[in-house]
């Protein structure tokens, strides 16, 4: 290694920044957020910096640095711009021990200023020794996307705990096995929720080892339209700690990929008039798996709140006392339509949008057809491919214009996407023409207008007018 990675700290005690420029300015900010005093000297200073001192969060000296400044500081840091000033504050620094940090300069610097990963009192810092900041700050960013904020919770909830779990467990390998069911299981879960009170009551039952066979958890988790980029840090991380995956037929392989490698994965989907398995069989295979203590992933396609029957699943977990939680999804037309360069709504098109599910419970297409047949708005069919003929009947009966743009989307999101543009007359001879796969969502509306404009994702060749 070419520096020893170690954590200082600085809380009330003096750190002097030499510069008074935007740089500086960053650099005082990462010593306040670790609580140092700070002292900035330069013969100037920025607005920002400005600002700090007249809020009294630090103290700023207008002069050019000396060898006084050295004495006294746990660490410095120049920021100054100026190579042979830098130079100067280095040697000085060495000199006296105090650590020293130059700005993009790693042989004027005896510490180095990681890139961080703020989770406190978890910190990650990751250094380049000074090769390749870029290169840091992007690691930083995909460990940034994996853990969550609550992370600094669960540590503060583990710390709480220590000692007594450290009197209960003489034997280190016990005590670790004891924190690690903890931190990977609902315990965790229920502190990333907010629910930190219900997690400390757990934890303290299972070092009172009072607990009777511990209930599982099920996570109804939406999985977006199809393009796995898409999905929310959430659903990734439940996604990938789940023992069991129940997913439908709307689910990407994209984002099937991304589940856990050795969960168990029970397909569930279901198509028109062809429910691999019933809703209310689902219903209760996820309350069977969740009394065994199983972490079950129910995954959705789109948003589990949006024509996905999820209020449907978790009443009967609700009803069961099974704990759960809801990771909402990109639906499918707000995806679809951005995929396509068509905007749900727009001021001089559309003040409104409707979602719309194209096959009701009972099987009809019996919609408010009045309603829909409004100018000014923009409706989303769900679920409507076989009923397209029908749709554009009602809506041209009840006063919509035959020439209403029309747009379907299939397998939108993803590289197979194509996107159909047509008129509402036009709908039922596109569909019989065309061999056009589900998922397909339907557009209707002046919005549709738009997609020769704004479309951006589009390969050629996967783009079609009719």
């Amino acid at each position: 290694m070419n520096y020893l990675p170690i954590f200082i700290e600085i809380k009330q005690r003096p750190c002097l920044v030499v510069g008074g420029g935007d740089i500086a300015y960053r650099k005082i900010n990462l010593l306040l957020k670790a609580h140092g005093q700070v002292t900035c000297v330069a013969k100037s200073c920025c607005k920002n910096i400005t600002k700090l001192v007249n809020d009294n969060k630090i103290i700023f000296i207008e002069k050019s640095f000396e060898l006084s400044d050295v004495k006294g500081q746990v660490l410095i840091v120049s920021a100054t711009g100026n190579a042979s000033l830098n130079k100067q504050v280095s040697e000085l620094a060495s000199q006296n021990n105090v650590p020293v940090n130059v700005v993009d300069s790693p042989d004027l610097c005896t510490f180095i200023m990681p890139s961080i990963v703020d989770r406190s009192p978890i910190v990650i810092a990751i250094s380049s020794a000074g090769k390749s900041p870029v290169l840091a700050r992007l690691i930083r960013a995909k460990l940034e996307s994996t853990l969550p904020h609550t992370y600094g919770k669960l540590a503060e909830l583990a710390g709480d705990f220590r000692d007594k779990v450290k009197a209960k467990f003489n034997n280190i390998e016990d005590r670790r096995y004891f924190w690690e069911k903890a931190f990977s299981g609902i315990i965790a879960e229920k502190v990333f929720s907010g629910k930190v009170s219900e997690a400390k009551v757990d934890l303290q039952a299972q070092l009172d080892s009072t607990t009777k066979a511990q209930v599982g958890e099920v996570y109804l988790v939406g999985g977006g339209p199809g393009d796995p980029d898409l999905l929310t840090f959430r659903a990734l991380r439940l996604m990938q700690q789940a023992d069991v995956v129940l997913y439908d037929r709307l689910v990407s392989e994209g984002v099937m990929e991304l589940v856990r490698r050795d969960a168990q994965l029970i397909y569930v989907g279901k198509e028109c008039d062809n429910h691999a398995v019933p809703q209310g069989d689902i219903n209760q295979l996820l309350v069977d798996l969740a009394k065994q203590g199983r972490r079950v992933c129910r995954l959705k396609g789109g948003d589990p709140f949006i024509f996905g029957r999820g209020g449907e699943e978790i009443e009967t977990l609700a009803e069961n006392g099974i704990p759960f939680q809801v990771v909402p999804g990109i639906t499918a037309a707000s995806g679809c339509s951005t995929y396509s360069g068509i905007p749900l709504t727009h001021r001089d098109y559309s003040q409104s949008c409707r979602f719309v599910t194209g096959h009701l419970k009972d099987g009809s297409m019996n919609l408010p057809w009045h309603e829909l047949a409004l100018e000014q708005q923009t409706i989303v069919f769900y679920m409507a491919l076989n009923g397209a003929r029908h749709l554009s009947k009602q809506l041209i009966t009840h006063g919509m214009r035959v020439d209403m743009p029309v747009a379907l989307v299939e397998k939108g999101t993803t590289p197979e996407q194509k996107v159909y543009t047509t008129t509402l007359k036009g709908l039922p001879d596109l569909v019989e023409n065309e061999i056009i796969h589900a998922p397909t969502l339907i557009i209707i509306g002046e919005v549709v207008k738009l997609r020769e404009k704004l479309n951006w994702f589009d390969v050629k060749s996967a783009s079609y007018k009719k």
